[in-house]
Formats: C-alpha cells, structure tokens, sequence
C-alpha cells in the first residue's frame, strides 16, 4: 500500500464511496447517540472501562497466566504466538492434523491482522468467512475497511452484483432474480452458507474478551453466524490478543454495556456467545486458543501509546472521524483503520519500518471527536502527537531535510536575545525585497506575500505568508517607550 496522502487522494477522486460513507457513518452515529443518550452515568461506565483496562494490563502477565490454568483445567490447549507467523502455522498445523481443507469463520480481527486466510490457503486450506460483510468482502476479492461493518464501502446494487457474479464458484449460487433489497441479499447469504456451517469440521474464532477467572471466552455478534461456527464444527480454534483478558466476570458487565452502545447502536448485541472448554456431547469434540502478541508487548512497553491496548474495537472512533469518513478505511493500508489504527498499526509494528505506517499518525486532524466517543477513553490525539514525535526520531541522522534545518536555524536565533534582535533587524531590511515577489492586498486589507520561490516551501502553497513588519515590536519600544 503506499502511504497514506496517496491513497487518500486516491480513494477522495471516488465520488461513490464517499457517498457510501457518508450515509453509513451518519446511520451509525445516529444509532449511537440514541442509545448513549439513554445512560445517565455513561461517563461513569467509560471511567470504569479504562480503569479496568488499565489496571488489567499492569499485571498482564499475572492474568494470562491464570487464563491459561484456568482452560486447560477445562480441556482447552493453549498455544501462544509471538508472531504472525507462528499464530498461522499453529492454526494450519492443526487443520492438517485433522485432515481437513476448509474451515469456517467467525468475525475476527486478530485473525485478518495476521494474514491467517492467506497462510491457510498456502497449505491447501479454505478458509471461509461466515460474517454477511466479511462474505461481501471475500467474494469481491476486496479489503475490508471498516472495524464493525468491513464491506461499508459497498451499497446494495454492488452486493448484489458480487453474489450474482461470484457466489456460484464459492458454493451454492446466487437465487434466480436476485433483487437488491437488503432481506433477499441476506436470505441469499444464509442460504449460501448453510451447507457450509453443516460440513464443515473445523471453525475459526476471536475473541472479543476472556475471562482469566474462568477460562471463558466471549464473541458478541449481531447476525448468529458466530454462534453456528462456535457449536457445529468438530474443532474450534480461538485466536486472541493478549490485551482481550479480563480479570473477573464482574469486570465483563460493564464492557457488555459499552461494547454494543459503542459498536452497532444497540442496547444488547444479540448474540452473546460464550464458551470455557470442551464438554461430552456438546459442542466441539476439541478446542484450542492461540494468545498472540504480535507487537503487542511493544505496544504495552510505550507509556503513551499503551493505552491503545484497551480498544475494544467497537470502531466508534472510525464513525465520528472526518477524515475516515471522507477517505474510508482502504487507505490506511491495514485492517485497523482510522483514528484507532493509525496509533495501533505504528504501536504493533513500530515506527521507521516503512512509509506507509510512518503516515498514519499524521492521518488527522487532532479534532479529538474519536476521545469523545471512545468508550474506553483511549486519548487517539495525545497518541498520534506522541507517534508523530516517535516517527521523527526514527528518521534522524544523514542529510538533514530542509524543515529540519529552518527549525534548528529558528532555535538557534530564538534562544538568544541578541540574535533574535540581528534577525528582526535582518528581516526589517528584508521586507522590501521579499515583498516585490508577489506583495499583493490580502483578504480584510492586509499586505503580504503569496507563493514565495523558496525551495520545498509547502506552506505557502497552500496560503498567504504576511510581510515581514519594516520595524520590530523591540525597535518601536526603544524609540516610542522613551515619550
């Protein structure tokens, strides 16, 4: 992907996506803050979730720990990765072991972050998502771009194009006559998928929470696709990032409030599935969960940026911001888009490995709309100001570029007395030859220059640079401080 101006600009020339976005992003913030509206100690919940959070990770190892003991006391394996590719082997070495070639999937962000349908693929495995939009998004041979709602970008006469063009070679085809009404595109999608839920012998799963106490993991879900992957198939693997722990089934109460609110607008999610190991006649024959890190150690080692861990990915964040909202999620070049992924992409990889991450802590505004409707408090703009500083620092030494020569210049004058007066001197001789190239009457009658041929200067290409004053503020006060 390349960095993120590029793509934006790209993705901005698109006068149909923006549409799309637009009336999507607007539907689910008005959902929002119907809901919200209705908790009178909202703030109070929100406290609460970054306090647990935080806490939390203080003693993530401690938690862990205990999540562990607590799922292989209930026949579970655990595995952990430290990578993505060793959260991928593990889960295609599982599928060889059982000797299938396909497996369904739940919603999951962990296993998009890890490239875990393509690594599958690489040893002869299917994988196949179950989520209506996550569907969209594979059929189309597209990328998702959103957290909540990854085939946003696509309005309903796409969809229907998608399924009429691609169903067939995936599996049942697209009903004769399908129209582009929302019930018939997804009564389209169920039947599709049913034959698949019944063969499959093998599912793949996240994890919106796990609880240490218990050895309980959580998905929530709104469609019930997540709930026939997690109790048909014979095998069940759960990836899930080490940040996803809470300590106590107490402390989930108050993420299962904030979540749906948050997320699709909903006082409840509809399905809330949970699951604590294996169990006779119920529900698969063998599980595993893969903790993966991932970067996140590095995340949790940055005292700044470690309050991206609390994410919840409920992607409130992406529905507020005007900058999402105008590029959508494509052109953050990751699964994590918008406001929470241009701090979660450099936190996870970290800073000065290439370019395309290095831009997307500049991809905002700073406007600070994604703190307000983080239902963790996650503080987006304190984290993107404190990357943008990180991804500097990375680029430091060799030739210096010329901002960075005028700011170390304008330190040097500017922190002591006497330059500063040569240079207010230097600039009042300056005013008259800077001003014939282009001294012009500005808006509201003032006097300045525009466009000046200074090399690289971006600044005034995009506006007005005032005339330097003939006088400065010191040599008025020497000659009119005196009457």
């Amino acid at each position: 992907m390349p960095a993120f101006p590029a793509a934006a600009r790209e993705a901005l020339a698109d006068t149909q996506l923006r549409r799309n976005l637009a009336h999507a992003t607007g539907t689910i913030r008005a959902k929002r803050a119907a809901v919200v509206g209705e908790v009178a100690e909202w703030e109070e919940l929100r406290l609460a979730g970054a306090a647990i959070k935080d806490n939390t990770l203080r003693r993530l190892d401690e938690h862990l720990l205990t999540l562990e003991a607590a799922l292989q006391a209930q026949g579970t394996i655990v595995h952990w990765a430290r990578d993505a590719r060793e959260a991928c082997d593990i889960v295609a070495r599982i599928a060889r072991e059982h000797g299938v070639d396909e497996v369904v999937k739940v919603k999951s962000m962990a296993t998009q972050e890890i490239g875990l349908n393509e690594a599958l693929a690489e040893h002869g495995v299917t994988a196949w998502e179950t989520d209506l939009a996550e569907l969209i998004v594979q059929l189309g041979d597209d990328l998702p771009s959103h957290i909540l709602v990854p085939a946003i970008h696509r309005n309903r006469a796409e969809i229907r194009e998608i399924f009429r063009r691609e169903m067939a070679a995936a599996g049942r085809p697209a009903p004769e006559g399908l129209t582009d009404d929302p019930a018939e595109l997804a009564g389209a999608a169920r039947l599709h998928l049913r034959e698949k839920f019944l063969r499959a012998k093998m599912a793949v799963s996240g994890a919106n929470f796990a609880v240490a106490e218990s050895g309980t993991l959580v998905v929530v879900e709104s469609e019930g696709n997540g709930r026939m992957c997690l109790t048909l198939p014979e095998v069940l693997v759960s990836v899930v990032g080490i940040e996803k722990v809470v300590p106590t089934w107490t402390d989930l109460d108050v993420f299962l409030q904030l979540l749906p609110r948050s997320s699709t607008g909903e006082r409840m999610n509809p399905y809330t599935s949970t699951w604590s190991g294996v169990t006779a006649g119920d529900g698969p024959r063998e599980m595993h969960v893969v903790l993966l890190d991932n970067g996140r150690s590095r995340a949790l080692a940055d005292e700044v940026g470690r309050q991206a861990l609390r994410c919840i990915r409920c992607s409130a964040c992406l529905n507020v911001c005007p900058v999402y909202e105008r590029t959508g999620g494509h052109a953050y070049g990751s699964v994590y888009p918008g406001p929470i992924g241009a701090i979660l992409n450099p936190l996870l990889k970290g800073v000065g490995v290439d370019e395309q991450t290095d831009s997307l802590p500049y991809a905002s505004s700073l406007c600070g709309a994604c703190f307000e409707a983080c239902p963790v408090r996650i503080d987006i703009p304190e984290v993107l100001v404190h990357l943008r500083a990180r991804v500097v620092d990375a680029h430091r030494g060799g030739a210096p570029k010329p901002e960075a020569v005028a700011m170390k210049s304008a330190s040097w004058v500017l922190s002591d007395a006497r330059r500063l007066g040569f240079a207010e001197r230097g600039l009042g001789l300056a005013s008259r030859a800077l001003t014939r190239f282009g001294r012009r009457v500005l808006p509201g009658g003032r006097r300045g220059v525009s466009r000046l041929p200074w090399p690289g200067s971006v600044w005034t290409n995009a506006g007005d640079l005032p005339a330097p004053p003939r006088e400065s503020f010191r040599a008025w006060w020497r000659r009119e401080g005196r009457r």
